[in-house]
């Protein structure tokens, strides 16, 4: 089934194209792990947090992702990371253009 993924964490920056030039290389490392489709990346200079949504093929996957990139975030000295793991309903999300 597939599984949504959301993430956040303190993050004082960089935003925006900042964030898209320090990011880009992370980004293309986290298209290729298993049972990924996408991610959308979140920021918000004015809370400090950045963070994503991700959709990945089953809940195993999922799961693996969140502890391999809480160990990579908190690599980085990021202390806290917030990461939760929801099963899709398909049916609905179909019914309000989600893109699965």
């Amino acid at each position: 089934m597939k599984t949504l993924l959301q993430i956040d964490f303190p993050f004082t920056g960089p935003f925006g194209e900042g964030m898209t030039n320090a990011m880009r290389e992370l980004a293309e490392s986290i298209a290729q792990e298993p049972g990924f489709i996408w991610k959308v990346w979140t920021e918000s200079p004015d809370t400090g947090e950045a963070g994503g949504i991700y959709l990945f093929e089953d809940g195993a996957s999922a799961r693996a992702y969140l502890e391999k990139h809480t160990a990579r975030l908190k690599g980085f000295g990021i202390p806290q990371v917030n990461g939760k793991v929801f099963q899709v309903n398909e049916a609905l999300s179909v019914i309000d253009n989600g893109p699965i």
